[in-house]
């Protein structure tokens, strides 16, 4: 068996090379699907986050406002609140999911899709978690198609696309630098544009992967 850890900033291509090695057979456990999995009303991590940052933070319908959470996040300074009370549950999830799957398939590959392996330990909200993965991915690409992707992405009639931009380079600088996560990874992704070439880096790391998992 084998865990390894999938990582890039905002904007990389992360779920697109995630979506590659599930298609290669890998099982791929989502920290953002988690995240938002458990940031929703009958769980323990929403009812901390109302409890924190307030009742102002949740929708008429009873779902977390994320815009305003972002706000005060990414805007407000406030994201290793935000983290401190996320990071833990999500990480704890995985960490059950993966038991499920090695217990079924000794020989499994899991790969743990995430943008904040890093940061996580860095701040302290996950203490030694980069460490506990046999294998590093880093998914990476120039930051200015990194914003486009995220502009792309998120453009909608309520917020112009300066906003949008300001959102994403906000959200990046609250990430640690690709260059500093580079010594650290056992393999790069390089995924700016070619996805032909993206996929083949994929198919290379994966045949590798696979390899090591029976050992």
């Amino acid at each position: 068996m084998l865990r390894a850890g999938l990582t890039g900033g905002l904007g990389s291509g992360k779920s697109t090379v995630a979506s590659m090695f599930r298609s290669l057979g890998a099982h791929v456990i989502e920290a953002d699907a988690i995240g938002r999995e458990l940031m929703s009303p009958g769980h323990h991590v929403y009812d901390e986050i109302v409890q924190h940052f307030g009742p102002d933070i949740v929708n008429p319908d009873g779902a977390l406002n994320r815009r305003l959470l972002a706000d005060l996040a990414f805007r407000q300074n406030r994201l290793a609140e935000l983290n401190r009370i996320v990071h833990p549950a999500v990480i704890a999830e995985q960490q059950r999911r993966a038991k499920r799957i090695f217990a079924e398939d000794s020989n499994a590959v899991v790969i743990v899709e995430s943008a904040l392996i890093f940061e996580a330990d860095a701040q302290g909200t996950a203490p030694g978690w980069r460490r506990r993965f046999d294998r590093l991915i880093l998914v990476t690409a120039p930051d200015e198609v990194k914003i486009a992707r995220y502009v792309s992405r998120m453009v909608d009639a309520a917020r112009s696309v300066g906003d949008i931009e300001a959102d994403a380079r906000a959200r990046l600088a609250a990430q640690i630098p690709d260059s500093e996560k580079v010594p650290f990874c056992d393999y790069i992704i390089i995924n700016d544009g070619n996805l032909e070439q993206t996929r083949q880096q994929v198919e290379r790391i994966f045949a590798e992967l696979a390899a090591a998992s029976r050992v």
